[in-house]
């Protein structure tokens, strides 16, 4: 399958058209939300096909219907997403950086989003899947295994009025997989740095449930829940009962700007989880994994992805 010359193909047919096209080509797709990012079918991506009848079938109920893709080994294609948002900053000079030092070379095509950022398109790694992350401060995502995107000639609706995703340029040199883990490490040298905080976690010899609420505490925008809940999970894995991981992590959760609602439901999808393993000997401390990729993941609603397009 050849991406570049797929979207070449697709990029100004209809999205019925284009996601047919998709289906024949072998890369699987769904239906998405008309001028949204929200999956129509009830396990999202999950529910991704190549079957053309499904496609004619999922089109037919929802002609006008954006078109996903799922990442990573589902599609064969990973996907690094460069965010542009006015005041909300932009990834553009995080991903020059990376360019520059040749982390982001050997890509398939690129697409502009509605935002005004940029969807680079990479083959995935067929031996060694790479998962879905987030670097929230410097405005890159990277979209593997476990995530989706919304694919040209898809549009959204924004303040500008309907916007569509539109290929932006294809390479006709030889591509290759992108290196996410060194990518997001180049990008993120805050992660280098949380084994060495004087008061995180990892200075702790024993599982200290005040260490671990002040490492909660200290989590950033984007990192937040995800943290909480790997939290949550190793004070549960020691036999605390759900109320007394609410005792030791609430507070601190707040502090980082998690609302109540949002506190109660990570701490009982954790509690849930690790009662469902075997439990761990308590031990010393571990350094807090990447929370976004490297902990279990908590339950998701149907429909639901850890990436959003």
């Amino acid at each position: 399958m050849d991406l570049a010359a797929l979207l070449l193909t697709t990029n100004r047919m209809p999205i019925r058209d284009a996601a047919i096209a998709f289906a024949r080509a072998g890369v699987p797709v769904f239906p998405c939300a008309r001028e949204g990012k929200r999956p129509l079918t009830s396990t999202g991506f999950h529910d991704a096909s190549c079957d053309v009848d499904q496609v004619e079938t999922w089109w037919a109920r929802w002609p006008e219907a954006n078109l996903g893709m799922p990442t990573g080994s589902a599609s064969g294609i990973d996907v690094v997403d460069v965010d542009a948002k006015g005041v909300a900053g932009s990834g553009f000079p995080a991903f020059e950086r990376a360019a520059t030092a040749g982390l982001v070379d050997g890509e398939l095509a690129r697409v502009r989003t509605p935002s005004g950022g940029l969807h680079v398109y990479y083959p995935a790694m067929r031996s060694r899947p790479q998962r879905c992350w987030q670097v929230a401060h410097a405005r890159i995502d990277f979209r593997g295994t476990g995530g989706y995107v919304i694919a040209p000639p898809s549009s959204l609706a924004t303040d500008r009025g309907r916007v569509a995703y539109r290929l932006f340029s294809v390479s006709t040199a030889h591509s290759k997989p992108v290196d996410s883990v060194a990518l997001r490490e180049f990008i993120d040298p805050r992660q280098a740095r949380l084994s060495t905080r004087s008061a995180g976690p990892a200075a702790a010899g024993t599982l200290d449930p005040s260490r671990l609420a002040g490492w909660v505490g200290r989590l950033q925008e984007g990192e937040r829940n995800a943290g909480l809940f790997w939290a949550a999970c190793r004070l549960a894995e020691a036999g605390l009962p759900p109320d007394a991981v609410v005792s030791a992590l609430a507070a601190a959760a707040a502090r980082a700007g998690l609302a109540d609602a949002e506190i109660a439901t990570t701490i009982r999808s954790a509690s849930r989880q690790a009662s469902a393993r075997p439990a761990r000997m308590p031990g010393p401390m571990q350094t807090p994994p990447i929370p976004w990729s490297a902990p279990p993941s908590p339950p998701r609603r149907a429909g639901d992805s850890r990436c959003l397009p």
